[in-house]
C-alpha cells in the first residue's frame, strides 16, 4: 500500500509516492509560469495544474511499479487563490493567486468592519479570497454573476479527482468567510462579502474523506476505483504535517520566496492586531498561527540578480561563522509586507551604505533584514502569550548554513534541521491520505523527524543582535514617507 502527496505550489507541482512506512519510493515535479497581466496582479490558469499533474503521474507511474499499490492521495495547495466555476464546471477566468493585491482596497473596506476580525480571527489581507471577490463584483460584473462556485487552488484539484466540491478547514480558513474558532463557514461574513453559503465547497477536515478517485481517472492512471482523497491542506498547514508541528509551541522557520513563522496551537488563540494569521490546522480541533513575510529568499534572488552572482555564491563568501551585526540595515519589503505591518505599498530599501560598503556587506544586511522580518512574527507572538518549544528550519534558504545560525541568534532559540528524509508539504499531505486510507491516529502518523542537526545560537552575538534589531525597528516608521 502507498500513498501520494500532491504539493500543487506557485511555480510547479511535485508528486511524492511513499510506502505504508513512509519511505520515499519516488518524487516528480513539473514546473509552469504566472501570468502578471498588471502591476499588482498575479494570476494563472488551473489547466496548468491539471496538465501538470497528468504529466507527472504518468512519469511516476513509468518509473516505480508501487505506483499502482496507491490506496490514498492528498493535496498540498497554495492558498487564497480564487478560482471560479460556473454551474457546467467550467473555469471562469484565470485565477487570482495568493500574490496579487488588485484588491487591497476592498480589503481594506471589508477590515473596517468589525465582523472580519471578530469571527474570522484575521485582519482582511489584499491576498485574501473574499476581497478578490469584491474586487470581480465591482470590476468584471459579468464574470461575477456567473459564479456557481468559488474554490481554491489544492480543492479544485479535489475535484478534479472526486467530481465533488470539497475544501479542507485548514485552506479554508484563508479566505475570510470561515468563522476560523468554529471551524465552519460563517453565514454572516459571506453576506457581508455578497457571497452565498450555496457557492462554497463542503467543508472537511484535512485527515478527512473528501471522496473516491473518480472511475474514469482510476482508469487513465491505472489505479483501483476505491483510492480515497483526503481533504489535503494549505501550503503551511500541509508542511507542519510534514515536520510534526501538532501541539502547541511546535513549528518551523520556512525560508522560501516568503518568509514563515509557524506555531501549531492546541485552542483557538486569535490575535488580529498583531497581523499574525490564526487559521484551522489541517487535523480536528487544532488551530495554528504564523507571521508571514513576502519577501525571504526572494530578497537573496534580489541581490544575486543584480550582482550577477548565484544565492550560493552570495551566502558561501559569507563563510559559517556568525559575524557580528552589519553596519549597513536592509528592509526586506520588495513586495510589501503582511506580518507585522499589513502594507501593500511599502517597499524595500537599503539604509547605512557608505563608500566602504561591498557587495559582501549587502549579502550580510540583506540576511539580517530577513531574519529580523521573522522576529517581527515571533515578537508578535509573544504578545499573544504564545511560547516557541521546539523550532524547525525548512525551505531553500535552509541550506545556508550562515542564515541559521543568524536566525537562531536573532530569535534566540535552537532551530533543529532536518538530515536526510523528506519532511515538506507533500510528505504531510501523503500523511493526511494514510490517516484518511487506514483509521490511525494523528499521533500515530504525524511525528517529528529523527535525525536532525541542531544549530544553537551564538551567545556572545545575542546581546549585539537584540540592540541591531531594535534599531531596525526604530527605522521602519520613515520607509512610510518614501
Amino acid at each position: 500500500m502507498a500513498f501520494l502527496g500532491i504539493d500543487l505550489g506557485t511555480s510547479g507541482l511535485r508528486v511524492l509516492l511513499v510506502s505504508n512506512s513512509e519511505e520515499v519510493i519516488g518524487a516528480v515535479s513539473r514546473e509552469y509560469q504566472t501570468s502578471y497581466p498588471y502591476e499588482g496582479w498575479a494570476e494563472q490558469a488551473p489547466q496548468l495544474w491539471l496538465d501538470a499533474l497528468n504529466e507527472a503521474l504518468a512519469e511516476l507511474k513509468d518509473k516505480h511499479s508501487e505506483f499502482v499499490t496507491i490506496a490514498g492521495i492528498a493535496v498540498s495547495g497554495h492558498m487564497h487563490g480564487a478560482v471560479l466555476v460556473d454551474r457546467h464546471d467550467e473555469i471562469i477566468r484565470p485565477c487570482i493567486l495568493w500574490n496579487d493585491t488588485r484588491s487591497h482596497i476592498e480589503a481594506a473596506e471589508m477590515d473596517e468592519i468589525p465582523a472580519f476580525q471578530t469571527l474570522s480571527g484575521n485582519i482582511v489581507f489584499p491576498g485574501f479570497t473574499a476581497p478578490k471577490l469584491e474586487w470581480l463584483r465591482k470590476h468584471e460584473p459579468e464574470n461575477y454573476q456567473r459564479i456557481a462556485k468559488v474554490v481554491l487552488p489544492a480543492s479544485y484539484l479535489n475535484w478534479y479527482m472526486t467530481g465533488q466540491y470539497t475544501i479542507d478547514k485548514s485552506d479554508a480558513s484563508g479566505t475570510a468567510w470561515l468563522d476560523v474558532g468554529k471551524r465552519d463557514w460563517s453565514n454572516e461574513l459571506l453576506a457581508l462579502g455578497n457571497m452565498q453559503a450555496q457557492q462554497m465547497p463542503a467543508l472537511v477536515e484535512g485527515c478527512e474523506s473528501a471522496g473516491m478517485l473518480r472511475p474514469d481517472l482510476a482508469q487513465k492512471w491505472g489505479l483501483s476505483d476505491q483510492v480515497i482523497i483526503a481533504g489535503g491542506a494549505g501550503d503551511n498547514a500541509a508542511a507542519a504535517c510534514g515536520i510534526g508541528a501538532m501541539k502547541k509551541g511546535q513549528g518551523f522557520v520556512s525560508l522560501g520566496t516568503s518568509g514563515v513563522l509557524l506555531l501549531a496551537q492546541d485552542s483557538y488563540r486569535a490575535a488580529p492586531e498583531t497581523a499574525l494569521h490564526t487559521f484551522c490546522h489541517a487535523i480536528p480541533q487544532r488551530w495554528y498561527q504564523m507571521g508571514v513575510m513576502l519577501s525571504a529568499t526572494n530578497s537573496l534572488n534580489w541581490l544575486a540578480s543584480i550582482s550577477g552572482k548565484s544565492p550560493a555564491e552570495l551566502t558561501d563568501a559569507l563563510g559559517e561563522d556568525l559575524r557580528a551585526p552589519s553596519a549597513e540595515y536592509f528592509y526586506p519589503y520588495l513586495s510589501g509586507e503582511r506580518t507585522p505591518h499589513n502594507d501593500t505599498n511599502i517597499r524595500a530599501a537599503f539604509t547605512g551604505l557608505s563608500t566602504q560598503t561591498t557587495l559582501d556587506m549587502m549579502t550580510q544586511s540583506v540576511l539580517e533584514g530577513v531574519a529580523f522580518g521573522l522576529r517581527d512574527s515571533a515578537e508578535a507572538m509573544k504578545k499573544n502569550g504564545t511560547v516557541i518549544q521546539t523550532l524547525y528550519a525548512i525551505g531553500g534558504g535552509a541550506r545556508s548554513t550562515y542564515w541559521l545560525k543568524l536566525i537562531a541568534t536573532v530569535l534566540n532559540i535552537p532551530l533543529q534541521v532536518p538530515r536526510d528524509g523528506e519532511y515538506g508539504a507533500a510528505l504531510g499531505a501523503a500523511r493526511l491520505a494514510k490517516i484518511a486510507v487506514t483509521g490511525e491516529t494523528v499521533d500515530s502518523v504525524i511525528v517529528s523527524p529523527k535525525n536532525t542537526e541542531e544549530i544553537t545560537p551564538v551567545a556572545e552575538l545575542v546581546e549585539l543582535f537584540d540592540q541591531q534589531y531594535f534599531a531596525f525597528q526604530s527605522g521602519y516608521p520613515a520607509l512610510k514617507s518614501l
